[in-house]
């Protein structure tokens, strides 16, 4: 028999954290942290029960840690970020995890007509985006002092677990800029999220993936007009406010070398929500 890599994922019971159990791979043995005991525990792997900003509990060996664990506009301190990834950090060096994968945003780049690059300045316009940008400096610095591989995932918009195709309703109202256009993003769906994540993860264990930080959303751009179409959403536009960013779309060029990536495609990616909506 084969022993798995252990995974550990931080944020077990967030929405990307339960999004992830719903597609993980069957070629890792994960090991999700929730705080309290689930309602209803992942069809895969163990459960550990901890809080990742207390004592680090025995674990085991594990091979990688995913810290999916933070805070979002509206939701708390968006501080606890950067307290979050430490402790992430701290989880791999304490378990002699080979590698840490920290859960970061495109909002740390702010907006630029070309596709931002991992090398890019970063020049966050939110206040989440200076709580990312920060997040990654603190946590990537204790990871070189601590010895442990580290990246940052600047993850684009993942499809429903957004603010456009998040919430129930059939109705959005979008802002259009002053050349007629509306936004224009990073995306990727739910089990093109879940693929890449576990496809890098499994790369991350045999030492394949090094980067410092890496963008993950599919290649090019989406409408998120196109995106409602592809959904039946109703559109109302509105003007859109000076601090409104018309495209903030990632280089994902660094991700393609390791690892196939279709172009985004508005209504594969609808599709993709709606099948992850039918798990749930």
């Amino acid at each position: 028999m084969i022993d798995l890599p252990r995974v550990l994922v931080l944020g077990a019971n967030g929405r990307l954290g339960r999004m992830l159990a719903r597609h993980w791979s069957p070629d890792l043995a994960p090991v999700w942290q929730f705080r309290a005991a689930p309602a209803h525990a992942p069809r895969l792997g163990e459960v550990a029960i901890f809080d990742p900003l207390g004592p680090l509990p025995e674990l085991g060996h594990i091979d990688l840690v995913i810290g999916l664990a933070g805070v979002v506009p509206g939701r708390g301190d968006l501080a606890l970020n950067t307290d979050l990834a430490l402790a992430a950090v701290r989880c791999a060096a304490g378990s002699e995890a080979r590698h840490v994968m920290l859960s970061s945003s495109a909002a740390v780049y702010g907006a630029s007509a070309a596709p931002l690059r991992e090398d890019a300045p970063t020049r966050p316009v939110s206040a989440y985006g200076e709580a990312k940008a920060a997040m990654e400096d603190h946590a990537l610095a204790l990871a070189a002092r601590e010895g442990v591989a580290a990246t940052a995932l600047r993850i684009g918009n993942i499809a429903g677990a957004d603010a456009l195709l998040g919430p129930a309703g059939t109705e959005r109202t979008l802002d259009q800029f002053a050349d007629g256009t509306g936004p224009v993003r990073s995306y990727i769906g739910p089990q093109g999220f879940c693929d890449a994540l576990c496809g890098l993860a499994a790369r991350a264990v045999g030492g394949a993936v090094r980067p410092s930080h890496l963008n993950l959303a599919l290649p090019g751009g989406v409408a998120m007009e196109d995106l409602c179409a592809a959904a039946g959403f109703a559109v109302t536009w509105r003007p859109a406010p000076p601090s409104a960013l018309p495209r903030v779309v990632m280089d994902v060029a660094r991700l393609a070398a390791l690892m196939p990536l279709p172009q985004a495609d508005a209504g594969r990616i609808v599709a993709d929500w709606q099948a992850d909506k039918a798990l749930q």
